[in-house]
Order: C-alpha cells, then sequence, then structure tokens
C-alpha cells in the first residue's frame, strides 16, 4: 500500500507502532523521525525502513514535508482515502 502524506510546516504524529512494516521516503522538506527512542534528522531523498511493532513518529521541519509511505501489507484504517496520518 502507497500513501502520499503532505505534512503542515512544524507537524508532529503521534508515537505509535502497527503490525505492517513500513518504509518511508521524503520527496520534500524536512524533518526528524523518531524510531525505537531514537531521533533521526531527514530531508529531501532520506529513504528509511520501520519494521512491524517498532514504535516510531515523526516531527516536520519549518518547511513541511511531502512523505511517500508504504505498508506491507497494507493497514486497513488507511483504506479509506483521507484516512491516516492526520487523523
Amino acid at each position: 500500500m502507497l500513501s502520499l502524506v503532505r505534512c503542515e510546516s512544524n507537524a508532529a504524529g503521534s508515537i505509535h507502532s502497527h503490525p505492517q512494516e513500513q518504509w518511508g521516503v521524503c520527496l520534500e522538506g524536512s524533518g526528524v523521525r523518531i524510531q525505537d527512542g531514537v531521533e533521526v534528522a531527514f530531508e529531501k531523498g532520506d529513504f528509511w525502513r520501520t519494521p512491524g511493532g517498532i514504535e516510531h513518529g515523526i516531527r516536520v521541519g519549518p518547511d513541511g514535508a511531502t512523505v511517500l509511505d508504504i505498508f506491507a501489507p497494507p493497514r486497513d484504517e488507511y483504506r479509506k482515502s483521507g484516512s491516516g496520518f492526520g487523523d
């Protein structure tokens, strides 16, 4: 499952986990990813992987960010258009 996420400047996603494996690539902008308690800065072009069951979240930089998330298997709660990160 692919999910395109456009994040407003200085937005923050809550720390959470889910059973699906997740990959992400930053298409625009920058921020900080928190994964298993470790903070890692990211910028346009950076790619990451989060195994299922690992706590993670995001803090977006001042210019916002556009991130392409890839989930395997698909997340049921994201099957409805417009649901996901902002909810």
